[in-house]
């Protein structure tokens, strides 16, 4: 068995959801968006796909360095395929990314659960078959009845526990280019609302995505420990690991979990750990490329009695979170009260992460990542 093909096709869906000048996402009108989808195939004819943004599976990123590590390859060995792209990576003048890493790592998985006839997070180790999901929303706005306000966000929230049945809920604040973000105090408001209105016992997380110093960082930390909250992530820049051993070292009621976006993969994970930047951390598969540097953050994290939390929605987070014993949540969204996220986008026949009434997301039996693709709308949308 091995690799003959990788391709890569853009394809076209409407979206009711919009980007800002910042990238953050937020509601609006129905409007055309393109996607992509990467299919590497055996010569069996097996294959693996993973949906990707269109930039991260360039047919250049692709003919330079992903084909000349796969094809001709055996499948099976995930972990050589992945160091053999790693090691593209100095020499790729900053093209190879970590989240190429990831799709082509995610197709990969894929293909190997379809040629085992198992499902990726069994092989992975089968943890467990279910998990409790944390409603994730998206940052703040200025949208009427959205989350332009901390009453806003209070409302939502109790829709979030009340109605749908989460069982925590992290929110991510205001952020540019909304006039004034970002503003700790506000960010503040939005947090004690939120608490006042779901009580004492609810878990919750704050997402303020690292734009505050040391010392709004402090003062919004010491007010979230006040508040019970379970744990605060990307308050600040985190290429600088000082910053949070000193935050951490502050804050003995209030978890510090992290990083997200730096860059390093387990490697960065690990000097965090070590030097005692965070008390839990912080993985994904896209922040990391892919299921394997995320399994690795992972098992690292256990070994120093650490809880590894996973950052975002997607197939492949969900094979991780099923696959470890040290995580407590899968993180669903990102979540608004005019967006409905159970409703498949038009190239699915469902949603990845399905969620019961009691707030469990349930990991698929079927092969592979467990994606349930409407492949014949994919080719008949192709761009």
């Amino acid at each position: 068995m091995k690799i003959e093909r990788v391709e890569a096709k853009t394809f076209s869906y409407i979206t009711n959801q919009s980007r800002d000048t910042d990238g953050h996402s937020h509601p609006g009108p129905d409007s055309p968006a393109t996607t992509a989808i990467l299919t590497i195939t055996c010569d069996d004819g097996t294959s693996g796909h993973v949906i990707a943004r269109p930039g991260d599976v360039e047919e250049n990123l692709l003919k330079a360095f992903v084909r000349p590590v796969l094809v001709g390859a055996d499948p099976m060995g995930h972990e050589a395929i992945w160091q053999g792209l790693y090691k593209w990576q100095r020499g790729s003048a900053a093209k190879l990314t970590d989240r190429v890493l990831c799709a082509v790592d995610l197709a990969l998985w894929d293909l190997i659960g379809k040629a085992c006839g198992q499902p990726v997070w069994k092989l992975l180790g089968g943890y467990r078959d279910k998990i409790l999901a944390y409603g994730s929303t998206m940052c703040g706005d200025d949208l009427k009845g959205g989350l332009a306000t901390p009453d806003d966000y209070a409302r939502f929230a109790e829709w979030l526990v009340n109605v749908r049945g989460y069982k925590a809920v992290k929110l991510h604040g205001w952020m540019p280019p909304v006039p004034g973000a970002p503003d700790v105090r506000k960010d503040y408001a939005a947090c004690a609302a939120v608490r006042e209105a779901l009580g004492p016992d609810i878990p919750l997380m704050l997402d303020p995505n690292h734009w505050y110093s040391r010392t709004d960082s402090l003062w919004l930390c010491q007010r979230l420990e006040e508040l019970n909250y379970f744990w605060i992530e990307e308050m600040m820049e985190e290429a600088s690991m000082s910053s949070y051993q000193w935050l951490t070292s502050k804050t003995p009621r209030l978890n510090i979990c992290g990083p997200e976006s730096m860059t390093g993969k387990h490697w960065t994970r690990a000097e965090w750990a070590a030097n005692g930047a965070c008390d839990m951390l912080r993985t994904g598969v896209w922040d990391v490329g892919g299921i394997g540097p995320a399994m690795k953050t992972a098992k690292m994290a256990e070994s120093f009695h650490m809880s590894c939390e996973v950052h975002g929605t997607g197939a492949g987070n969900m094979a991780v979170v099923a696959a470890i014993p040290n995580t407590n949540f899968y993180e669903r969204g990102l979540l608004h009260p005019f967006v409905d996220y159970d409703q498949p986008r038009q190239y699915q026949n469902r949603i990845d992460d399905e969620m019961d009434a009691d707030g469990y997301v349930h990991f698929s039996q079927a092969p592979g990542l467990g994606q349930d693709l409407n492949l014949a709308y994919i080719e008949a949308n192709l761009v």
